[in-house]
């Protein structure tokens, strides 16, 4: 099933992105590579593509698990979050309509 991985940053993130950046991508490319990653990005602080120093307020996961409890496990395994760039997560099951 797909879930949706909703996180939202604390203030002046920017830094500890960066720092715990190499390993998240890595994460990702993860679960790109096994064909279970949907989307995912961060939301950027501003209204642009490339917020510079402004940063990013939050990211969004939509990726296929087993469950909820291994989706959950994935996502409180983020760098980002132990990094301390997150300030919350959110995991949700998703039920994808569009596109088919």
């Amino acid at each position: 099933m797909l879930y949706t991985i909703l996180s939202q940053d604390v203030e002046n993130s920017l830094e500890k992105r960066k720092s715990a950046r190499p390993a998240h991508i890595e994460r990702l490319q993860d679960l790109q590579n096994q064909g279970r990653l949907v989307i995912a990005g961060p939301h950027p602080s501003i209204d642009s593509e490339n917020p510079g120093d402004a940063g990013f307020s939050g990211s969004l996961v939509i990726a296929e698990f087993e469950s909820l409890p291994e989706a959950q496990n994935w996502a409180n395994a983020d760098p980002y979050l132990e990094a301390g760039a997150y300030a919350n997560v959110i995991v949700k099951p998703f039920k994808q309509v569009f596109p088919q």
